[in-house]
């Protein structure tokens, strides 16, 4: 049955009621609730105070006098500066980082906050309206952004789905780590189905998934994403121009500020020191894992993976030793050492992973792997297949043999079983010096069988960057490798 317009009018003004009560904007929120007619559905009336405490309700005052604003930003700074000290005290890691960012108030362009590695822009009214908790987690998710790169890492990826990509993973962390409170009157991004996720996993999920109408019902950004890349002399449609003083430095008062990439450059290289002068300071255990890989990742040297997999391909054509390559380890000795003599013919199995999780480009990235070996040595001898739960195509590659690379098919699209190449090996008594898997790492079960032949797996678009195989060699494929 259709609502009176009567009934229509007697609900929205329950929601309306409801509403300003929780977010406690009602200037006369100790008015009567209005009177519920007797067709009134309240749980019709729930949901519409649902969608509508959902929805950004806060926003600035534009009627503020200067003078109130003055007042209210100076108490607001000292309010950022005590939860400095509550993140000290709790959270050292990221207390240590918010004391190398310096407070700039930014009333006259953001709304909210923002960062650019140097500085936290604050609005005065939205830091105003947060508890000293929430005024914490504010300031630790602006440090986020920072520490995973989310300033330069967007490339030309859709700027706001990029953000709301970032804001998930940035507020998984706070909310799992328990980091401040998440503010109430911002319905932030957050769902734990993307823990280890990265921002580009994200987005992609995100952009198969959603429309854009469907991502205002998922959360609200909680800060400014804002594009600093632009050159600083360069106005940015609908944007303020450059408030930059020439130095790097933005100036006080006039619009939002831009760096060039050369600034930008510097701002990423001082938040990497930042960064490991910090974990340092707070001390172990209280940094949080997924900047503690970050950190380990700037601080240990790390051989590019194909390198890696040149040494091991390389280490099944040594054959002996000779002194027609003396080696060098003995030249400041004054004896002659051996060196090693190679074989000029390399010999291999290949085996590539087509199961259903594997993507077009990740097929073409590990065929342009194996033509990579096939131009590198001069002569080789490489057995190629395909697999998911069945072994397929099965193809022989020689230097001399005349096959070309580009005419071989892929086949799969199924489950994922590893087993299978080493049950194809044995029923076809293929016994390799180097078996070289390309996967995703989704193993169903088994991995392999470790002590048939020597093995590496090459593992491309895992989640999990620290994933190793149980045996054999793990190299994680990087397409800037």
């Amino acid at each position: 049955m259709a609502l009176t317009q009567k009934q229509i009018q007697e609900e929205n003004a329950m929601i309306e009621h409801i509403t300003n009560h929780a977010l406690n904007e009602d200037p006369n929120s100790n008015a009567p609730i209005p009177k519920i007619g007797k067709n009134v559905d309240m749980g019709r009336v729930l949901n519409g105070v649902r969608e509508q405490i959902g929805k950004k309700n806060w926003k600035p005052n534009p009627d503020l006098t200067e003078e109130e604003l003055k007042l209210m930003r100076e108490d607001v700074q000292d309010r950022i500066i005590v939860a400095r000290v509550g993140l000290l005290l709790r959270h050292p890691f990221f207390g240590n980082m918010a004391t190398r960012l310096r407070i700039v108030p930014a009333d006259d362009w953001c709304p909210t906050a923002a960062v650019d590695g140097r500085n936290l822009y604050f609005n005065t009214q939205f830091f105003n309206a947060l508890n000293n908790r929430e005024i914490e987690f504010v300031i630790a998710h602006e440090i986020l952004h920072c520490v995973f790169d989310h300033l330069l890492r967007r490339e030309d990826r859709d700027a706001m789905l990029y953000n709301i990509a970032c804001d998930y993973i940035v507020n998984n962390l706070l909310v799992r780590e328990g980091i401040g409170e998440k503010p109430k009157i911002i319905d932030c991004y957050q769902d734990f189905k993307y823990e280890n996720w990265t921002s580009e996993e994200v987005y992609d999920d995100l952009e198969q998934k959603f429309d854009e109408e469907e991502l205002k019902q998922l959360g609200e950004l909680l800060d400014e994403h804002v594009d600093w890349s632009k050159d600083p002399n360069e106005d940015q449609q609908g944007q303020a121009p450059s408030a930059n003083s020439g130095d790097g430095e933005p100036t006080k008062g006039k619009g939002r500020p831009s760096y060039s990439k050369e600034e930008l450059r510097k701002i990423r290289d001082e938040i990497k020191e930042n960064m490991i002068s910090a974990a340092q300071s707070a001390g172990a255990g209280n940094v949080p894992a997924g900047v503690e890989r970050m950190i380990k990742e700037f601080t240990e040297p790390k051989m590019n993976w194909r390198e890696i997999l040149r040494q091991q391909i390389q280490s099944t054509i040594r054959d002996d030793y000779t002194f027609s390559r003396p080696g060098r380890k003995g030249w400041h000795t004054g004896a002659i050492l051996p060196g090693m003599n190679f074989q000029e013919t390399i010999d291999l199995c290949i085996c590539i992973d087509m199961s259903g999780s594997i993507g077009n480009d990740q097929a073409k990235d590990f065929l342009g792997e194996v033509k990579g070996i096939m131009d590198e040595y001069r002569d080789y001898n490489i057995k190629l297949w395909c697999f998911d739960t069945e072994v397929y195509n099965e193809a022989d590659f020689s230097a001399d043999g005349g096959e070309s690379l580009e005419d071989y098919e892929v086949h799969g699209g199924g489950g994922t079983d590893f087993m299978v190449n080493w049950t194809y090996m044995k029923e076809h008594n293929i016994v390799p010096k180097k078996l070289l898997m390309f996967t995703d790492g989704y193993a169903w079960d088994s991995w392999g069988e470790e002590d048939y032949c020597e093995t590496v797996f090459v593992i491309h678009s895992n989640r999990d960057k620290n994933l190793q195989a149980p045996f054999g060699i793990t190299a994680h494929y990087e397409e800037a490798a």
